[in-house]
């Protein structure tokens, strides 16, 4: 099983988002956005602090990918 974060870059496209701007609204590091970028795992409280910062729940930046989907 996977995880995709395209709905969360999506999101901040369609918000006119930058990544510095998302790190500084979620109090978040370079290293953690390096790890959203790479759909590597993050903790629930940095997935806590992005839904808050973006008013949004987790179904709208987070996509669970089965393992036979992974490319």
């Amino acid at each position: 099983m996977g995880i995709s974060y395209k709905k969360l870059f999506k999101l901040m496209i369609d918000r006119d988002l930058k990544k510095k701007d998302l790190r500084e609204m979620a109090s978040i590091g370079n290293s953690t956005m390096s790890k959203l970028a790479n759909d590597e795992n993050v903790t629930m409280e940095v997935m806590a602090k992005i839904c808050n910062a973006l008013d949004c729940t987790m179904d709208d930046i987070v996509e669970i990918i089965p393992e036979e989907e992974r490319p």
